[in-house]
């Protein structure tokens, strides 16, 4: 076929692709044996489709299982040869002979049919199955004898088909071809000239059999004959054709015809041979003849599906070489002995649970290679799943989503589809799809409580895990997994993750805090649970945090006050009655429950059997008659007890003075002393004193060294200076030189002290400008009369010069019996540190004149003397009761709440009153003063401290 022809055969499919793709359809024409990877078509362009949907589409080449001769470039949008394709062993002399596939894409799931012509090329030659034919032909035999020859074959169709023969030499015979309906020839030999065996008994021939093609391409078959005695009768068939039927798969040795031929002669010559001369290959393996009857039976296995028809051609044979020839029709009957073939064109693995309905999820194709209803097929879905088939055309099937789906409830789908033919009886097939449903983010975490409550003791461990909350999300994977968040809220103006944290992974509460139940009993906050799906989705739920109490807490005493600087005491009179209300211990517990009952019980006293104590109100009474041989002092311990386990308490002490005076009272009050407890301090005054004491070494040792330095410097000056040195006037203590006028430029004050008992002896000196008289119980600067004796010989002494001639002053600024010495017009008043203090008042000064000599240690004593005078005639003054012990359940209770004595001034262990003006009004009690300096712990006495007490009271 020359290349011109090819380009019009191409141009004429483009006319008819151009018709068939608005239909859906696209066909092209190539000729057979072209190149791998030559071009066929633009696919792309003919369709109308872009590129890119070919690659997003996935687009691929479905020819179900015939073999793929056609690939398809998804870059380029075209088809390409796959492998070389031969037409004779495609389609055989089936014309036209097509290629059919479909073109399917995804998202969305479409396809296209392609048919592609195969053009026949003249690559094949004619050819005999015998390229020797012999023949025995009777001398006898008359001109126009006939003698069949085998046809060639020549696999090309159309004009590269087999179309002529010639016979060489032609002396003797020529050719005659007949034409017949189904297109095959008939060639037969003619004896156009007698033969004569006397002059050649051997002929050779060529038979020459040519195809149409360009270039014209032959085959040869050489006949040889054989010229025999005389037979002048040939046989003859009672029927040029046959006609007969037989189903597929038939049994080998069924026969399907019998021929019958006949011949005049006798003998020999009438004997006929029936032989199969069809030139098909496949032929004489399917049929086979008894050469005696000429019965044709199945030798090999019919298939209606590979041929529908047969044509065997049957010769008879003479034994004089005289033949005749007959044609059998053989019709296959079709029976449903294929089932449907089920081909899935395209599916989905995996769809999404919020696919739409009607999405397709897999295309299939159904074949069946029978005929009529056996070959009308007809599928099914196996029930209760969300899909459907629908036809798309004839044998596709489209499997559809017919409702909504979801994953929560079906995570997956096995579908059966079942296709089964109208045969009878039906043969039917099936195929089960597994298709997974992706998961949605459409369900939100639950939790499996409404709300959660939970119990913490108090005073718990920072971190501490308390409860744990659940929720759980019927989601699966990532949009399952449940974070906690703790919800931004407050308790109380704080956050509550200052209380509280929650474990993002498991749910946990931890406590972030010790909880303490007197601050907070409970709280409540929200915890949300969120799901990792995009975008997350999340709920919450309340929590409620309840804290429970524990004895953690003494109780507290209310009254009475207890305070390291005074003493409380309450005042029981000498005539209470049994059941005297004395006191009463108000106390309290922070707890809550029974933490926080109180019961009050008497822990020590100095008299049990006079006080008691209520078990439930904490009163205290008296229990019998107060008697004169009562002590005057009694000291109570109660202890306040809660009812927790274990329990907890606290004790409080009360100073009791049994008494109907106040004098009386105070004569005693200062034995009261509060017990301290100095070992806990003990280690740290130890240290303290020992690094005073090597900082003053230290420093003592440089100051000696600095002295002496100085000193040895100054007498190297004295040596060195000679007598040039100056004079130094010498000035005694407290005295200055005021240029000559005869004045002293300090102030002399002395402060008179008087002992509570015969115990103690106090002797301080003050500032200046204040004379004060201290009661000092705990022995701060106590001296011993022998000291004391010798501070005033040392104060004596240290008078070196004699006073000016020019001092002058009045009466009234001399001090002791020679002057008006006065005593303070305040009021004596109890303070912290228990010391009796009159302060001098700005009023009047006292001492303030200049002051030669200090007073003898005799007008000392004499104007004490006085003083004592003056507080005898003042004690009638008072009458019992007067300490003024009014309010019993005051917080507290101290000498400060005693009547306004700002005129007198009480001597313990006296029963004189001093009064300094008799004639001032009372007043307020001024505030109390703190002491200038800090009591030091008291010293112990000794025996020989007690004698020298015992010798001064007498004094």
């Amino acid at each position: 076929m020359s290349e011109r022809t090819m380009a019009r055969q191409v141009l004429l499919f483009v006319c008819l692709l151009s018709l068939n793709s608005v239909l859906g359809q696209v066909s092209y024409s190539i000729p057979e044996e072209m190149q791998k990877g030559s071009f066929v078509g633009n696919i792309a362009q003919d369709l109308g489709l872009d590129l890119k949907r070919l690659k997003s589409g996935k687009a691929r080449i479905y020819t179900g299982d015939s073999t793929e001769y056609i690939e398809l470039n998804k870059e380029r949008g075209v088809l390409l040869i796959k492998e070389r394709i031969d037409r004779e062993a495609l389609c055989g002399q089936t014309t036209p002979c097509a290629l059919h596939f479909q073109i399917t894409l995804e998202n969305p799931m479409e396809f296209y049919s392609v048919t592609v012509e195969i053009v026949d090329i003249n690559d094949n030659s004619p050819s005999f199955k015998r390229t020797e034919m012999q023949f025995k032909i009777s001398e006898s035999a008359v001109a126009g004898a006939k003698f069949v020859l085998e046809r060639a074959v020549d696999s090309d169709v159309g004009v590269n088909g087999l179309q002529s023969y010639s016979l060489n030499p032609t002396d003797n015979f020529s050719l005659k071809i007949q034409n017949q309906a189904d297109g095959n020839k008939i060639v037969e030999m003619i004896l156009q000239k007698a033969l004569d065996r006397e002059k050649q008994e051997q002929l050779s021939l060529i038979l020459t059999a040519l195809d149409g093609g360009d270039p014209r391409l032959s085959g040869t078959a050489q006949i040889y004959i054989t010229v025999l005695d005389a037979n002048d009768n040939a046989p003859v068939f009672t029927q040029e054709v046959y006609k007969a039927t037989t189903i597929e798969n038939a049994i080998k040795g069924t026969i399907v015809a019998t021929v019958s031929a006949s011949d005049a002669d006798k003998g020999s010559n009438g004997e006929i041979i029936y032989s199969i001369t069809s030139t098909h290959d496949t032929m004489p393996e399917m049929f086979e003849i008894n050469m005696s009857t000429g019965e044709v039976k199945v030798a090999g296995n019919i298939d209606f599906e590979k041929a529908r028809h047969y044509q065997i051609h049957v010769q008879a044979t003479d034994d004089g070489g005289l033949t005749d020839s007959c044609k059998i029709a053989l019709d296959v009957i079709d029976i449903n002995d294929n089932t449907p073939l089920i081909n899935i064109m395209s599916k989905l693995n995996i769809i999404s649970e919020d696919a739409k309905e009607e999405t397709v999820v897999t295309m299939i194709n159904v074949q069946d290679p029978d005929s009529g209803e056996n070959g009308q097929v007809h599928c099914s879905l196996n029930s209760n799943v969300p899909f459907t088939l629908k036809s798309a055309t004839n044998n596709f099937f489209s499997l559809v989503t017919d409702s909504d789906l979801d994953r929560e409830k079906e995570s997956g789908y096995n579908i059966s589809i079942m296709c089964s033919d109208e045969g009878s009886p039906s043969l039917s097939s099936s195929v089960t799809l597994s298709l997974q449903i992706s998961d949605v983010n459409d369900n939100a975490p639950v939790f499996e409580r409404s709300s959660y409550e939970a119990s913490l003791s108090e005073n718990n461990t920072p971190g501490l895990s308390i409860f744990t909350v659940k929720a759980r999300d019927t989601d699966w994977n990532q949009n399952a997994r449940v974070s906690y968040i703790l919800q931004d809220s407050s308790v109380n103006g704080v956050s509550v993750s200052s209380y509280v944290s929650v474990s993002a992974d498991s749910g946990v509460i931890h406590a972030v805090r010790s909880f303490d139940y007197e601050q907070i009993k409970d709280f409540n906050f929200r915890v949300i649970a969120q799901d990792g799906g995009s975008p997350p989705l999340s709920s919450n739920v309340s929590v409620k945090i309840v804290i429970q109490d524990q004895n953690d807490n003494a109780p507290q005493v209310l009254y009475p006050v207890q305070t390291g600087g005074s003493v409380v005491a309450e005042m029981v009179p000498r005539s209470a009655e049994v059941g005297y209300l004395v006191t009463k211990v108000v106390a309290v517990d922070v707890d809550s429950g029974q933490n926080a009952w109180l019961s009050y019980k008497l822990q020590k006293a100095t008299d049990r059997a006079l006080f008691e104590v209520g078990l439930q109100n904490g009163e205290i009474r008296t229990v019998r008659q107060v008697t004169d041989k009562d002590a005057v002092k009694q000291k109570l311990t109660v202890v306040v007890e809660d009812n927790g386990q274990p329990s907890r308490s606290a004790t409080v002490n009360i100073n009791v003075a049994v008494a109907d005076s106040f004098p009386e009272v105070l004569s005693e009050f200062t034995d009261f002393t509060h017990d301290k407890d100095y070992n806990d301090n003990l280690t740290f005054y130890l240290v303290l004193a020992l690094a005073v004491v090597s900082f003053l070494f230290i420093v003592s040792i440089i100051a000696i060294l600095s002295v002496k330095c100085y000193r040895w410097r100054r007498e190297r000056m004295f040596y060195k200076s000679g007598a040039n040195l100056p004079v130094i006037p010498y000035y005694p203590p407290l005295y200055a030189d005021v240029g000559g006028t005869g004045t002293l430029q300090h102030v002399y004050n002395y402060e008179v002290c008087r002992t509570t008992d015969s115990r103690k002896s106090d002797l301080k000196h003050m500032r200046p400008t204040q004379s004060i008289i201290s009661l000092d119980t705990n022995g701060t600067q106590t001296l011993t009369l022998a000291q004391r004796e010798k501070l005033i010989r040392d104060d004596f002494e240290d008078q070196q010069k004699p006073p000016n001639t020019d001092w002058r002053f009045t009466q009234n600024q001399r001090p002791g019996p020679s002057g008006h010495y006065l005593f303070q017009s305040s009021p004596p008043r109890w303070t912290s540190s228990r010391r009796l203090r009159a302060a001098a008042t700005p009023e009047v000064a006292v001492g303030t004149g200049p002051w030669p000599n200090p007073p003898t240690e005799a007008e000392q004593l004499q104007a004490l003397m006085a003083a004592a005078n003056e507080v005898s005639e003042a004690t009638n003054t008072l009458g019992p009761g007067t300490m003024g012990l009014s309010t019993r359940y005051s917080p507290q209770f101290t000498l400060q709440h005693v009547p306004d004595y700002r005129q007198n001034v009480y001597i313990p262990g006296s029963t004189a009153t001093l009064t300094a003006n008799p004639q001032q009004p009372q007043q307020a009690l001024p505030p109390p003063q703190v002491s200038a300096a800090q009591p030091e712990p008291p010293k112990a006495q000794t025996p020989a401290s007690k004698k020298k007490s015992t010798k001064k009271e007498k004094k």
